[in-house]
């Protein structure tokens, strides 16, 4: 479970979060939805330790990343904005790399690598060095290296951004059956067809705030709105007109 409590983050004048507070359950998917500048990436990397919020506390699993960064990071499997692959290894190298500092001997490190590359439809890829890949083959590299450890939280920033449509499906798949499990998966998209396809509960942020937070069918009936996209659009508008800068 992650939760967030009050976070604010500024970055010279720039007011980037400003007091958000939310809750990813376990067994769940929780889409983070919202413009582009709204707040939803910065509040990510504070989640997963890059950042240091100005205040506001940030809890995985009941503990808090401030005063135990280490232990939040190891229960994290994180898919960043900047996918940050080694270009002069192979994909199979990238991912096996990040299972050794997670901790897992080599036999373990490869057999989770060789799972995944099933699973997300990358076995033509994995021996090939990461260096000219196209977007898709990055996303899919770097979703199987945030997923190799088998985290119990998944934290994933626009993950189907590039993926052709088979491994989109895959992508699915993989999401699904880790909240099957239980675990608690966070994505930050702003692809409302992923939304409507994964996601039990939805964080609306605009302007640095949470300005909606529910479960698809209570976000259309709060903005009686049919469809989702719809719902959303009337929701950023009611906040731009509440007040926000």
């Amino acid at each position: 479970m992650i939760e967030v409590r009050d976070l604010w983050k500024a970055f010279g004048v720039t007011q980037a979060v400003a007091g958000v507070s939310f809750a990813a359950q376990d067994g769940q998917i929780t889409g983070l939805l919202g413009p582009n500048g709204a707040g939803k990436t910065t509040t990510l990397r504070m989640l997963y330790t890059l950042m240091r919020p100005d205040r506001g506390r940030i809890r995985v699993d009941g503990i808090d990343a401030a005063s135990a960064p280490m232990e939040v990071r190891r229960r994290l499997g994180v898919l960043p904005d900047a996918r940050g692959l080694y270009k002069r290894l192979s994909a199979r190298e990238n991912i096996e790399y990040f299972a050794r500092l997670q901790g897992m001997n080599k036999e373990q490190a490869a057999a989770r690598c060789t799972a995944l590359l099933r699973t997300l439809q990358m076995e033509a890829l994995a021996e090939r060095r990461t260096e000219g890949f196209s977007q898709g083959e990055r996303v899919k590299t770097a979703i199987a290296r945030a997923l190799v450890h088998d985290p119990r939280n998944v934290v994933l920033d626009e993950p189907a951004n590039g993926l052709d449509v088979m491994a989109n499906r895959g992508l699915r798949e993989v999401l699904r059956s880790l909240r099957a499990e239980g675990r608690c998966v966070l994505i930050s998209t702003h692809i409302m067809q992923e939304v409507v396809a994964l996601c039990d509960h939805i964080v609306i942020i605009a302007f640095g705030r949470v300005v909606a937070d529910g479960t698809p069918e209570a976000l259309r009936e709060q903005s009686q709105q049919h469809n989702l996209e719809d719902a959303f659009m009337k929701i950023i508008g009611a906040a731009a007109l509440d007040g926000a800068p």
